[in-house]
């Protein structure tokens, strides 16, 4: 008996190992999102799959309203979190429904010269990446949610300066 309890508890305790292991299949997520003519926020954004994360802020992430001035501040600083578990399962499950493999790796039409470009750099476990460039961050519906996801992230989670 003790021998049966004994098996199933490995069994068991293998199981949790394995799908605690195969949970997500990103390595490293970051968006960066950049200047504009105007206050768009300027930053990075880099997310580990253990949830620890990065944010470089540069300007216009925390000020309310437009000031010229806020150019000739110093950047914002450098951040750091462990993102709550609820957030990085959605964040999973956004990029999950993105589709990452099968989007261009450009978006926008560079026409227009006062808009931000998005840059998403996915590294997969598998040691493959993608990398998407989004001028103007319109690419598609679901691009424009999970940038948009990104940028509540910043206000969201408890963030430690650190430089």
């Amino acid at each position: 008996m003790k021998y049966l309890l004994s098996l199933f508890s490995i069994i068991f305790l293998f199981s949790c190992t394995t799908q605690k292991m195969s949970s997500s299949k990103y390595s490293t997520i970051e968006y960066e999102a950049g200047a504009c003519f105007g206050s768009c926020p300027i930053y990075k954004m880099t997310i580990n799959a253990d949830r620890t994360a990065v944010l470089e802020a540069e300007h216009f992430n925390f000020s309310k309203g437009f000031s010229k001035g806020e150019f000739d501040k110093p950047r914002e600083g450098t951040f750091k979190t462990t993102i709550k578990e609820a957030d990085y399962k959605k964040l999973i499950t956004l990029l999950d429904g993105v589709d990452l493999k099968s989007l261009n790796d450009k978006y926008g039409s560079r026409n227009i010269t006062d808009l931000s470009t998005s840059y998403l750099r996915v590294k997969f476990n598998d040691g493959s990446s993608k990398n998407i460039e989004d001028y103007g961050k319109r690419g598609t519906e679901k691009l424009k949610t999970l940038y948009q996801f990104f940028e509540d992230l910043k206000h969201n989670q408890q963030w430690e300066k650190v430089q």
